[in-house]
């Protein structure tokens, strides 16, 4: 279609209408992007803040946030005026303001399903390494201690021990099927959960004492949240089988630190793999960092290639959904969709709105 005249707006110099690409919407990513993920994800999104260089003033523009530790309160959203989705990537959200999000009418979305498999396996590494005693076999050996290493090491066998799992869902229920492999009973406590969502090969357990007082490996799989706040303290140490081995691949926040460090003084506990603490990171010259029988890894159960590849893909997702108009998959506050829905310009292409 021609223009009317050569003067018209929107017009070129040869009288043809001058057609402009879609601007991108703008998402405010925490975090580098996968590499393997940048030209998939510049294709559909513009990206700004500190994964290319940018300091928090790009907020301002940014529709979308993808999420990663970074605590998200009032302070950060009220920088981010037309704010419309926070994408975590991750299944945590615990460092996300919900309440103040809902408020401000920005939904809030996690990524549950990504993270499972490379999670699930760094959970069973970290009881691997603890329950065979390797932080310390390698110690003596690079410390060169003596060449008895055979007659010294002490390890536990696990076929035929019994695996507590508290919390039963995705990143648990992967891990289950795993050690059922090994030879190993499982245990299992979700009070959230009905009896028909325990799988085949899994026991429920009818309360938290029951299963610590049964376990020799207590692995945890919980949310963080006020009611699981130090779950794991005193009391609880108190109750596992002398010689247990604690996994935490969940938050840190779940287990009381002093406690755990009593218990290890006191000989109440094998060994403990940790990929989450309390503070997080730990900073040097802490406790737990100097213990043979302690094994940490600083929170990154999911980052493998495949983990991050999946993460980061999903958390775009939910926000490219939000962002045109469609409800996401994992909505963490459903109360406020109706809010973000309406917010959506009505130029958007999708028009899905639900």
């Amino acid at each position: 279609m021609a223009c009317p005249s050569r003067r018209s707006r929107g017009c070129g110099r040869d009288g043809r209408p001058i057609v402009t690409a879609p601007q991108l919407p703008r998402v405010w990513f925490e975090r580098q992007v996968v590499p393997d993920l940048v030209p998939e994800v510049a294709a559909r999104v513009t990206i700004v803040g500190p994964a290319v260089g940018q300091s928090d003033v790009s907020l301002k523009d940014a529709v979308g946030i993808l999420a990663g530790a970074r605590r998200y309160d009032a302070g950060l959203m009220s920088r981010a005026p037309a704010l419309r989705v926070i994408a975590r990537t991750g299944i945590g959200y615990d460092r996300v303001d919900v309440e103040e999000a809902t408020r401000r009418g920005v939904a809030i979305c996690n990524t549950p399903d990504a993270p499972t498999i490379s999670t699930a396996e760094h959970a069973i590494t970290l009881m691997l390494m603890a329950a065979k005693n390797i932080k310390r076999a390698e110690s003596a050996l690079r410390a060169g201690v003596d060449s008895n290493y055979y007659v010294r090491h002490e390890a536990i066998e696990l076929d035929g021990k019994t695996l507590g799992l508290v919390g039963f869902g995705r990143i648990g229920r992967h891990v289950a099927r795993i050690c059922i492999g090994f030879g190993m009973s499982v245990l299992a406590f979700d009070p959230m959960l009905p009896a028909d969502a325990f799988s085949p090969g899994v026991r429920r357990a009818a309360s938290l004492a029951e299963l610590l007082q049964a376990a020799d490996v207590v692995s945890l799989h919980v949310p963080l949240t006020e009611a699981s706040r130090g779950m794991i303290g005193a009391d609880e140490f108190a109750l596992m089988k002398r010689g247990a081995v604690l996994v935490n691949a969940a938050r840190g926040g779940l287990v009381d630190p002093d406690a755990l460090l009593r218990a290890l003084d006191g000989g109440a506990l094998f060994g403990v793999g940790l990929d989450v603490t309390a503070p997080e990171p730990l900073p040097p010259g802490h406790p737990l960092l100097g213990r043979d029988d302690v094994v940490v890894t600083p929170h990154i159960a999911s980052a493998t290639a495949d983990g991050k590849v999946r993460i980061f893909r999903s958390a775009l997702e939910q926000a490219i959904a939000v962002i045109e108009g469609r409800r996401p998959e994992h909505l963490v506050n459903p109360e406020v969709w109706d809010e973000v829905a309406s917010r959506v310009p009505a130029s958007t292409s999708a028009g899905q709105r639900r």
